[in-house]
């Protein structure tokens, strides 16, 4: 796990185009119990479950340890 200040990311890091999401991407993810802190949890997305080729809050994804949340973070 690692913490990241999100002001500092720019538009094109936030995860928030379908497009930019890719299966086996190390990507980081914001999950359900952590959007208050704002806790980025890392891993590989396994599957896009965001249907929509946008979504102002990231795209919603599972990792390959089964984790769903929102992407914050496209490495």
């Amino acid at each position: 796990m690692f913490f990241v200040t999100l002001s500092k990311i720019s538009n094109n890091m936030l995860g928030q185009n379908r497009s930019d999401v890719k299966i086996g991407k190390t990507v980081g993810i914001v999950l359900k119990e952590d959007q208050r802190s704002n806790t980025i949890t890392e891993g590989i997305v396994e599957a896009i479950l965001t249907k929509s080729l946008f979504h102002p809050h990231g795209i919603k994804v599972r990792l390959t340890t089964g984790e769903v949340g929102r992407v914050k973070v496209i490495k």
